[in-house]
Order: structure tokens, then C-alpha cells, then sequence
């Protein structure tokens, strides 16, 4: 059955870390990761439980179709209207809570809806406990949406209790939402299991709920925000803050966004990007990708040339058909030394991942010395460092049933190189500015070589072992502390809206996007490794 068919059969179903060196940030020199495998996943969906137009099953039913091993459910936080296990285009039905007989807890709502902290605690996180019964091989967990106090969304979960052996469930969830979520105005619902609502506004308040997961859930939680760019309500000192109040558990961003098949790509709005100007630190996406990763030397540079373990992810957002379903267009790979959620949690934090979109690769080989992603090599002065580079361009087709295009191939990879520093004080000048100078493509790999850039770089011929699989090795000379990412497209340099002449992607929303057009621009971008001059 060809996955087209398969598809339309588819869619019929139902702490604070200032003056840190890079000597505090490398924690190993070696890599520790032996055994383990890259899985793939997808941490921010939605159903009918907020916002989104098709049930539970539909979204788990999806997950699953389109390849991923693990995926979280992550509805807004707030209050909504409707019980997402009964509602659905997919069920022809909308099932509104005050029809249900069910109790709404908590203050009453004016127009009848159940608070969010309810539907998690009571009624979710049972629709997830039964699709993992009907897909046991998949790890399926809990989130939500968090409505940030004072910025933009963010992806939340904590999976303490939602695995155990006897009477799982996700209460720590539902209190971390009824304390802390800024559309949640409830105030009494809590009170009955010894909740204290948090009191506080705007960044303080988030910066309260930060250290509320850093103090009781340091290795079970995740807060990534998401779309960071979308609404000029998030600044570098903002994400600074945030990392240095949970560092273990606010661990990086969303680089790139989902909704990727909207007509102004992973956004959705114009208001955001000056035409002809992509200088500015927020903006729409270029190749997908928003504008604080997928430009070189803006915000994620930055936030690395301090050393930080800030990582990036990408997510699909699924809300209806005019979304990429959950792994048909965008996935996170992840490293894990074992498959269950604290596996997932532990590979987060590691920054062992990688993002690639129209599965422009399913794999990749990174090391500096013996150090992986996210880990750190030790080098003498003036010594060589050792860049191994293995990606995996698979010759399958892809889920793109929008157009022809189905069996995408890298056509360059470019070695991108930052120096590192030190954690920059809070409440200095240099803690608002969110770019670096440092941060360059020091080195690009084709299938031919000797391609030159309006930089002067010429290319260098990877190996092709004519199995998928393409390797690269480059040697240089370093000096000082410093940091070595990864990112490839499909497009040659000078590509017409799609790349410029220094192999940079050009903004999406300068032409109308679709489905077709962003499976012919597809992006893949790793995690860093850092360099430690000893």
C-alpha cells in the first residue's frame, strides 16, 4: 500500500550560572554515550482538548503513521471548551464540557469550560494511557503548551509518576499548569490537593516557575520555548535568565518552528519581518528555520559563545490539515542510551540531537576527538582538532505526496565555527546583545568540491560510500575556546529564493509558501560540540 493510500485511510480514522568558563561547561572530555541510538520525536501537538481540530486518536494514530518513536501531547494550558477524547472533524463531533454532566472543578468558568489543570489531570492523560496500550512500542507522554507570563509559548512537560507501575498519572503536571500558566485564572481548583497558586507577574513569575521545576524536578522536566521569534516577546537577556534560573531543565528552543505548511511558513504572520531586512534579531522564517538559529552569529550563537548548553529542537505544532501532521515533515533526533521517557529526558538535556526536515538525512556521525554532541573536547594550544562527520542522505522516499520532489539529496554541508567565552553578568550591556562577530562557516563539503563562495570558501569532495552514507574529516589548527555546529540544505548556493551566494537561507516570507514549496527547501542543522583549549 503506498503511504499516499495509507494517508487518506488515515485521515477517515478516528540557579543562576554567572562567570562561567567553558571549563565549567565541558563536563566530559570524553564521550560517556557508548551504547544507545538516535530516535526520533515530536514534543508540540495538539487535538480538540485546545485548539486543534481532530480527537486524540487522530493525532496518536498520526505519530504513529509517520515514523516517530515518541511524541507528547502538548494542548495549551489555560481553560477550553471542549472534551478531546469525544470531539473531532475526524468523529463528526464536538462534545462541549458543559454537556458532559462531568464536575467542572475550580472557579466556575462564564462560559462553562473546564480549566486546563482539570482536563490534564482527569481526562487527558487517560486518552494517553490507552494509546499506549495500542501502541506499546512508542513512548507517548504528557505535555502542554505553556502560556509563558510575559513572553511567548513554551513546550512543558515533567514525566515524574506518568510511568509508574501502579496507578500512573500526571498531577505534577497539572499543579505546574494551575501555579504557573498565565491563561489560567483559577484560583480556587487547587486548594482541595494543597496547591498555592503563584501570585507573581510577568518574567518574574516565569522565572519562579523555572526554579520551581530546577528545585523539584530537575531530571524529569523539559520547558522549551517554542515559535521564540513569533511575537517580538522574547529577548536574548529574557532566554539568559530563564537558563540560568533552571539550567537543567531550560535547556534550549525551538529553532525550527512548526506550521511550516502555512502560506507565510512556521509563523503565519507578516508583522514580524521588515521586507529586505534580515539584520534585525526577530523575523520570519529562512528555510524554515527561525531567524534566532538559522542566522549565523545572531541569538543561538550568542547563547553558545557564552559556553551555554542551550540547545535547539523542532517541532510540527499540529493543529489541523493545514499543518504537517506529527513527523510527516519535521522531526527531532534524539541520542538515547535507553528507550523509555527518562531515556528521551536524559537525551534532551544531553544535546545529543539533531533536527532535519523532509527527511533530508536520518542520521549523523558528528565527533571532535572522542566528544559527541553537546560534550566537550580538550585540546592543547595550537594543537589540531579532528572533525568526524558522517551523515546519513537516504535514497527512500520521503512523505511528500505534495509534488515529485520525493527523494531529496544534500547537496552542501557547512561546518560553522564560534568562539567561546564566559557567561556574560546579568544587568551589564553586553547581556541585551544577542549577536557575535566570532561565529563563521569555516569549511563546506559537496559531492564534487572546489565550489567557491562569494567568501572565497571552495568546497571540499565528501566520500560517498554510495549507501546512504557520506563522510567528511577536517583538521584545524585552534587557539581558543570554541564551539563546532553542522548545517546542510538540498538547494546549491545562488538557489533562486531559496539560498544566497555565501550559502545562507533567504527569507520565506518574501514568496507565498505551501506544502510543495517547503518540501523543496529542506534544512538540516545539528547540535554543537565544544572545544576547550587547555
Amino acid at each position: 500500500m503506498s503511504k499516499l493510500n495509507y494517508l487518506l485511510i488515515l485521515l477517515s480514522l478516528t540557579g543562576c550560572h554567572e562567570n562561567k568558563s567553558i571549563k565549567e561547561t565541558c563536563q566530559v572530555q570524553e564521550s560517556t554515550i557508548v551504547h544507545g541510538e538516535y530516535i526520533c520525536g515530536d514534543f508540540h501537538q495538539h487535538t480538540t482538548y485546545s485548539g486543534g481540530d481532530y480527537s486524540m486518536g487522530y493525532t496518536m494514530k498520526a505519530s504513529k503513521h509517520f515514523d516517530l518513536d515518541w511524541w507528547a501531547n502538548n494542548d495549551h494550558g489555560g481553560v477550553r471548551e471542549l472534551w478531546g477524547m469525544a470531539s473531532g472533524k475526524d468523529l463528526g463531533t464536538e462534545v462541549k464540557w458543559e454537556n458532559t454532566g462531568i464536575q467542572l472543578l475550580g472557579d466556575p468558568h462564564p462560559k462553562q469550560w473546564m480549566w486546563r489543570w482539570q482536563s490534564l489531570k482527569d481526562w487527558s492523560f487517560k486518552d494517553i494511557l490507552h494509546w499506549r496500550e495500542r501502541f506499546p512500542e512508542n513512548i507517548i507522554i504528557q505535555g502542554f503548551e505553556w502560556n509563558v507570563p510575559g513572553h511567548e509559548h513554551a513546550d512543558v512537560s515533567i514525566i515524574r509518576h506518568q510511568f509508574d507501575t501502579e496507578a500512573p498519572h500526571c498531577s505534577p503536571l497539572a499543579q505546574f499548569e494551575y501555579m504557573f500558566d498565565e491563561a489560567d485564572k483559577d484560583q480556587t481548583g487547587g486548594k482541595m490537593f494543597d496547591w498555592e497558586k503563584c501570585l507573581l507577574q510577568g518574567h518574574t513569575k516565569t522565572l519562579a516557575a523555572i526554579k520551581w521545576l530546577q528545585t523539584h524536578y530537575p531530571r524529569e522536566s523539559w520547558i522549551i520555548p517554542t515559535h521564540p521569534e513569533r511575537s517580538n516577546r522574547y529577548t536574548i537577556a529574557d532566554l539568559r535568565d530563564m537558563n540560568n534560573a533552571g539550567p537543567s531543565v531550560c535547556f534550549g528552543f525551538d529553532g525550527q518552528p512548526g506550521h511550516q505548511k502555512n502560506k507565510t511558513r512556521g509563523f503565519g504572520t507578516k508583522n514580524i519581518y521588515t521586507h529586505g531586512q534580515i539584520s534585525g534579531k526577530k523575523g520570519a522564517t529562512f528555510g524554515g528555520t527561525g531567524i534566532f538559529c538559522a542566522r549565523i552569529g545572531g541569538v543561538w550563537d550568542a547563547l553558545l559563545s557564552e559556553g551555554r548548553h542551550w540547545w535547539i529542537f523542532a517541532n510540527s505544532d499540529f493543529h489541523s490539515l493545514s499543518d504537517f501532521h506529527p513527523g510527516e515533515y519535521q522531526k527531532t533526533y534524539t541520542w538515547v542510551k535507553e528507550k523509555t521517557a527518562h531515556g528521551i529526558v536524559d537525551g534532551l538535556r544531553s544535546g545529543n540531537s539533531f533536527i532535519s526536515n523532509g527527511d533530508l538525512i536520518t542520521d549523523l556521525r558528528f565527533k571532535i576527538q572522542n566528544a559527541v554532541m553537546g560534550e566537550c573536547a580538550k585540546v592543547r594550544k595550537g594543537d589540531s582538532i579532528h572533525i568526524q562527520i558522517k551523515i546519513y542522505d537516504p535514497d527512500t522516499l520521503n512523505y511528500n505526496h505534495y509534488s515529485n520532489y520525493t527523494n531529496p539529496s544534500v547537496d552542501h554541508l557547512d561546518v560553522i565555527l564560534g568562539h567561546v567565552s564566559s557567561y556574560i553578568q546579568p544587568h551589564t550591556p553586553e547581556y541585551q546583545i544577542d549577536s557575535t562577530t566570532t561565529t563563521k562557516v569555516i569549511a563546506r563539503f559537496d559531492a564534487t568540491g572546489n565550489q567557491k563562495d562569494i567568501h572565497g570558501i571552495i568546497s571540499q569532495p565528501w566520500i560517498d560510500h554510495h549507501n546512504g552514507w557520506k563522510e567528511m574529516t577536517l583538521s584545524i589548527k585552534i587557539n581558543q575556546n570554541a564551539y563546532v555546529r553542522l548545517g546542510a540544505t538540498n538547494n546549491p548556493l545562488n538557489t533562486p529564493e531559496e539560498v544566497d551566494a555565501a550559502g545562507n537561507p533567504l527569507p520565506d516570507i518574501e514568496n507565498e509558501n505551501s506544502a510543495a514549496k517547503a518540501f523543496s527547501d529542506l534544512w538540516f542543522y545539528s547540535n554543537p560540540i565544544f572545544i576547550e583549549v587547555e
